[in-house]
């Protein structure tokens, strides 16, 4: 079986009340720390390992993203951690906030990168197409350029322009007092 089963917010709710379920928020750490679901465990995709469930694994274990569709493409790699019963939140942290329940919101916290990738390449873009209508065609180049660029990361899962953006200081973790 290499899918999981849809749980609405209301049933998973209930299964978080009586101590049933874990919640597994499978978002990257940028956008859990803009906004989650009170009381889930952060565990991004990119480096979840079975060994951060072992304590959990006689509980049901429902998985969660932004709208349940990330969620969804990755079930096979969920489900192969090790939990009895594996659900994925139906339509994700949305459908949830939907639902009227509650997330912990942070409105200081940096825009998710791959926002701030899609902001600055989108801007970029037009930026390119109306300076080469308006100024000289050779702006075309720039439009040209990040669209290759986005085209690579989408083919490589490596983007250049993000981890650029991990390292501007209003994305660098803050230090607690």
């Amino acid at each position: 079986m290499s899918t999981l089963k849809p749980i609405d917010a209301r049933a998973l709710k209930q299964k978080l009340d009586s101590g049933d379920a874990i919640l597994i928020d499978v978002r990257e750490t940028d956008e859990h720390a803009r906004e989650h679901v009170i009381g889930a465990r952060l565990a991004p995709l990119s480096s979840i390992d079975s060994h951060d469930f072992d304590r959990d694994h006689g509980k049901i274990a429902v998985f969660h993203c932004r709208s349940g569709m990330r969620t969804q493409a990755n079930a096979a790699t969920l489900l192969g951690r090790g939990f009895r019963e594996a659900y994925y939140l139906d339509g994700g942290i949305e459908a949830w906030k939907s639902a009227g329940y509650p997330v912990h919101t942070n409105a200081k916290a940096p825009l998710e990168i791959m926002r701030q990738v899609q902001i600055i390449a989108g801007g970029l873009v037009v930026t390119g197409v109306a300076l080469g209508l308006l100024v000289h065609p050779g702006f075309f180049a720039l439009s040209a350029f990040m669209g290759g660029g986005l085209f690579f990361a989408g083919a490589t899962g490596w983007c250049g322009l993000a981890l650029l953006l991990k390292t501007m200081p209003w994305n660098r973790p803050t230090a607690n007092p």
